[in-house]
């Protein structure tokens, strides 16, 4: 059978702000409920396995990953929710600027470039050039959970468009894959079952990214197939006028620099523990994704099973080894964020255009100089 290139599913699901308190209400506490069975699930796997060490008192390679792994799953559950309630807050600050969305998909997809091939995905693009305007940070949240979502879910490949609207001239961004392949169940149950797993916290994410972002969502389910479309109000010829008619009094400043970075990850590696913890101080409301090492060869394992968006390192650790897992990590993700913290001084510096030279931050700055540097760096890596 033929094909689609743009299918038209037929059970829709439209996702738009909430009209009422009850509503609003209803969805919180779904939420909640969310929250609680993704999170039971891997923490209940990793009791079970610390009452066999408690009982046993050994514990073997295999099962102190899969140890790892189910608290590593409730953190990341946990972090998801923290970013849903702190968009959910209405405080989150904006900053709309003409952004170029196919390269910034074209990030995302690369930075997940291991797990793709861990999965034996196969990624379809069909991406035009578009540029819109958009919080730079939020989008690339966004574009990151979508990616995030669809590898959890997709069974073979998944096809990626970015185009614009005939009328009116919106950029679209359009996300399709299979998610089950199974003939045991008739096409009712099939889409059920679909429907029941792709709400998942990930895609509340997703849902309440766009509603802050203020773009239209839907999601469409038919047969084994899911479509996620996206669409973008402030596009291409749009830009000038949009970014004319903005209200700064109302907080929207065009500025890369000073944009949240909420759900980065970032890999701290310091040989002392308390230039770690004074590391973790400095950036812990930034609501990153920070995990701590003592050792060049602990960031190599750290990096042979995830990838950080950027890796803060103390000066005394610099040599062969970490020259070598630098240009491994660059060659594999160009734009990564490297920072070196010097032992004394108050200054810093950032990398420069292009990221030609690495950013440094002396210790007696991190508190006052670190987070802005880091948002900076991230920023420009977007």
């Amino acid at each position: 059978m033929k094909k689609k290139d743009h299918p038209t599913p037929s059970t829709p699901v439209w996702v738009e702000p909430p009209s009422s308190d009850s509503v609003q209400g209803r969805r919180w506490n779904d939420l909640v409920q969310a929250v609680g069975e993704e999170i039971g699930e891997p923490l209940t796997a990793a009791l079970e396995r610390i009452h066999t060490f408690t009982s046993t008192g050994q514990i073997d390679r295999a099962e102190m990953r899969a140890l790892r792994r189910d608290v590593e799953t409730a953190r990341e559950v946990g972090i998801k929710a923290q970013q849903i309630a702190r968009l959910g807050s209405g405080r989150v600050r904006q900053a709309p600027e003409p952004v170029q969305l196919t390269e910034m998909l074209q990030g995302a997809v690369n930075h997940r470039s291991r797990d793709i091939h861990a999965r034996g995905i196969l990624i379809k693009p069909k991406l035009r050039p578009v540029e819109v305007v958009v919080d730079a940070s939020l989008l690339f949240g966004l574009l990151n959970t979508v990616v995030d979502w669809s590898l959890r879910h997709a069974r073979s490949s998944i096809e990626l468009w970015v185009d614009v609207k005939s009328w009116p001239r919106h950029a679209v961004l359009s996300c399709r894959y299979v998610h089950s392949l199974s003939d045991e169940q008739d096409s009712r149950s099939q889409a059920l079952a679909a429907r029941v797993s792709l709400d998942s916290l990930t895609w509340r994410l997703i849902e309440e990214t766009a509603r802050v972002m203020g773009l239209p969502l839907q999601r469409h389910t038919e047969g084994q197939h899911t479509l996620l479309s996206v669409e973008f109000p402030h596009t291409s010829s749009e830009t000038a006028k949009s970014l004319r008619h903005l209200d700064l009094d109302q907080g929207f400043s065009p500025s890369t620099q000073h944009q949240p970075v909420a759900g980065n990850q970032v890999l701290v590696v310091g040989a002392r523990r308390e230039l770690r913890a004074e590391i973790k101080e400095a950036i812990k409301d930034m609501g990153l994704v920070i995990d701590l090492v003592s050792s060049v060869n602990q960031a190599v394992d750290f990096c042979t099973e995830s990838l950080p968006h950027a890796v803060i390192f103390e000066s005394a650790l610099r040599g062969d080894k970490l020259r070598q897992l630098q240009a491994e990590l660059l060659d594999e993700v160009p734009d990564m964020v490297f920072i070196e913290i010097l032992e004394e001084g108050n200054r810093f510096e950032t990398s420069g255009f292009d990221h030609a030279s690495m950013a440094k931050v002396g210790r007696g700055a991190l508190a006052t100089a670190l987070p802005s540097v880091l948002v900076y760096e991230l920023s420009n890596s977007i």
